[in-house]
């Protein structure tokens, strides 16, 4: 990209489809997936499968929904699910658990680390009696807010889960970061959990979906699902083209988190009076500073100005946070030009 193109730091979700998905797109052979007859539909659905070491593929319009019918498939009314407190099923599905799946949610604290407390999630399975809702499903997130789960934690969930008899759900929708992270095979991220998500339209750039992978019988229940849902697309291979082709930049995910790095380390010897570099896992690096939300308003304003997309703050602990998301849309000199405009903006605030 040239240095006159705009820098996003909102999300990874505001990558756009390359040349090569459009072309994919455009000669994407279909059919009626309703059907069942989309080949490029049922290639993709495989082809995610067998990376995540699951039986069977569906695919689905946003991780929201995959992880929706993760849950409708686990549990039913009047019955309950684990789930991390600042999790995104928990906060940022809209309700979805309660008002379609008719589950109540059991909200554990979520650890520095990313992680729920094994002892915490085994302490809240309910007694199997006539007074207590049913705990069906256990829900985790890798990564959680940039940071990815250790493969000692993921095995001793697995066993975790098998001892108590309850299944897990992993929203994976950042899991081939994970992946990328640690060097590893998808697959072995996903052992413990009977259904995974996963998101084609964060840093692999699709234009939209995700693929929500399990046994056989459970994705077959939830294609049912999507159907009530609304979610039975007809010639959705147009779409599946082109996460075929992002399912071949999972490698190039590593220089998303490098360019993380180098901006955290960037930003840190900037002016750490002003902005303070939090925390960088993978693609992810939180900053603080002392001004409140107003004053980080007008910094968004000021970097808008100068080619620079600023993502919105929030207030915590008396600070006010902003979360930067690096991505393959990003230009060269990225961390070049927002230091510069953070400078030339500082400066004009002393």
């Amino acid at each position: 990209m040239s240095s006159t193109s705009t820098i996003d730091l909102r999300s990874d979700t505001v990558t756009r489809p390359s040349a090569a998905m459009r072309r994919a797109m455009a000669d994407a052979e279909v059919g009626d997936d309703v059907y069942g007859e989309d080949p490029t539909v049922e290639r993709l659905q495989a082809e995610v499968a067998a990376l995540l070491g699951k039986q069977a593929g569906l695919f689905v319009t946003s991780g929201t929904q995959g992880n929706l019918l993760a849950i409708c498939t686990a549990a039913g009314r009047g019955d309950e699910i684990v789930i991390g407190d600042t999790g995104h099923s928990f906060l940022y599905e809209v309700g979805g658990p309660a008002a379609i799946a008719g589950v109540q949610t059991h909200a554990l604290p979520v650890r520095e680390d990313g992680t729920l407390d094994p002892e915490r999630i085994a302490a809240a399975v309910r007694p199997r009696e006539i007074h207590h809702a049913r705990t069906r499903l256990v829900v985790l997130e890798n990564t959680k807010d940039g940071r990815v789960l250790p493969l000692a934690y993921l095995d001793e969930v697995g066993e975790l889960l098998g001892r108590i008899g309850v299944p897990g759900h992993l929203d994976g929708a950042r899991l081939f970061n994970a992946a990328a992270e640690l060097g590893v095979a998808p697959e072995r991220l996903c052992r413990c959990f009977e259904t995974v998500t996963v998101c084609l339209s964060k840093g692999l750039g699709a234009p939209v979906g995700s693929v929500l992978c399990g046994s056989r019988e459970r994705i077959e229940a939830a294609r049912r699902w999507r159907k009530m849902l609304g979610g039975g697309l007809r010639q959705v291979g147009v779409l599946a083209a082109a996460g075929l082709v992002a399912l071949g930049h999972r490698d190039s995910l590593i220089e998303d988190h490098r360019l993380a790095g180098r901006l955290a380390q960037a930003l840190a010897a900037l002016a750490p009076e002003l902005l303070r570099v939090e925390r960088c896992a993978t693609n992810m690096l939180f900053v603080s500073s002392s001004s409140d939300v107003s004053v980080a308003a007008d910094l968004q304003t000021r970097l808008s100005a100068r080619g620079i997309v600023w993502p919105a703050a929030w207030s915590q602990q008396g600070r006010s946070w902003t979360r930067l998301v690096t991505h393959r849309d990003l230009p060269a000199d990225t961390v070049e030009r927002v230091t510069a405009a953070l400078g030339e903006v500082f400066g004009g605030l002393s």
